[in-house]
């Protein structure tokens, strides 16, 4: 949850003209990967929960990408970008756990 809001405090100082474009795009892809992992934690095996972190695994790379692409293109602060790439990193590691332990376990209560 904290990703999310993070994602929307950045993308707030970016250009209005890229509201509907990049900001959205970013937008979207972050509360994609919060939803995705909810509905799979949501789901009674691990196997279903795997394949839902999965997807979301996807979508917190398509965020990172996304970020990249605004940096590159000078939308914020290089230092709250830092920030936000440090939080995906962050969450790239924790789904990657996650993903990793739900593989091991054959099902779940």
């Amino acid at each position: 949850m904290a990703s999310v809001m993070a994602v929307y405090r950045v993308t707030w100082g970016w250009p209005k003209e890229e509201q509907y474009g990049l900001t959205a795009q970013v937008r979207r892809a972050a509360v994609s990967m919060l939803s995705t992992l909810a509905e799979g934690h949501g789901r009674p095996g691990a196997r279903e929960f795997a394949h839902h972190a999965s997807i979301a695994y996807g979508s917190l790379c398509e965020v990172q990408t996304q970020i990249l692409i605004a940096e590159s293109l000078g939308s914020g602060s290089s230092e709250s970008t830092s920030l936000l790439l440090s939080d995906v990193a962050h969450v790239h590691r924790l789904l990657r756990g996650l993903l990793g332990s739900l593989r091991e376990t054959p099902g779940r209560p």
